[in-house]
């Protein structure tokens, strides 16, 4: 049985994975979580009352979490691109830059969203506010830390990059980079450029009008 992906294209949470099966051309199945596609919806609440996505779907096993799945996908479904390193000293640093992104790019970035939403009683200005504090904190963290980096966690891509790209991508839309940080902003371009996240941007673009802060015209 083929693996099957429950999620939707525009979800930065779901491009983490996406990126991590088109970086080992990993064959699966794409289950779109749209409105009109009823039974995909039936079958991942089913399966995942907590009404979170991505899931995936490996024969008997089901996996949430990005993270946990592309720890799963480099252990039981590896390819020539090794997501996380041996070397558990190497891992752990992978562990912890994408927890950084999840946490502290992506997540911070989501104050805005939801204050444009409307969502957990944040108002707009508030959102936009509170998330710009949180995004000039890990973009000053970042750009130190990044020197003399091509990736997230060293000179490999890795799951950390994985991580990176979606929330390097909607924070930038949210709180842009500044000039005066080059090297945050050669890495989200490095990102990018890369085939696999490069596809799920592509992927992504008919929903752009999701966006609730508005979508600039640019990647």
């Amino acid at each position: 049985m083929s693996l099957i992906l429950y999620g939707h294209p525009f979800s930065s949470y779901t491009q983490k994975v996406l990126i991590a099966l088109y970086e080992n051309a990993t064959p699966f199945e794409f289950r779109l979580l749209e409105p009109d596609q009823t039974d995909n919806w039936a079958e991942w609440l089913r399966r995942w009352p907590l009404r979170k996505f991505p899931l995936l779907v490996d024969g008997d096993t089901q996996l949430a979490e990005t993270s946990i799945i592309i720890e799963y996908l480099d252990r039981v479904h590896p390819g020539p691109v090794k997501l996380l390193p041996d070397s558990p000293d190497l891992a752990l640093k992978v562990r912890f830059m994408d927890r950084f992104f999840d946490l502290h790019v992506m997540n911070a970035a989501q104050y805005a969203v939801d204050g444009a939403l409307g969502i957990n009683a944040v108002k707009r200005d508030e959102g936009l506010t509170v998330a710009a504090e949180k995004l000039d904190r890990a973009y000053d963290w970042l750009e130190t830390e990044l020197a003399g980096r091509d990736w997230a966690a060293g000179d490999a891509f890795s799951m950390a990059d994985c991580a990176a790209g979606p929330a390097l991508f909607y924070a930038d839309w949210t709180h842009p980079i500044p000039q005066d940080h080059p090297n945050l902003r050669a890495y989200r371009a490095r990102l990018l450029a890369r085939p696999s996240f490069a596809r799920a941007i592509d992927e992504a673009r008919p929903f752009r009008s999701y966006f609730p802060l508005g979508a600039p015209e640019r990647d």
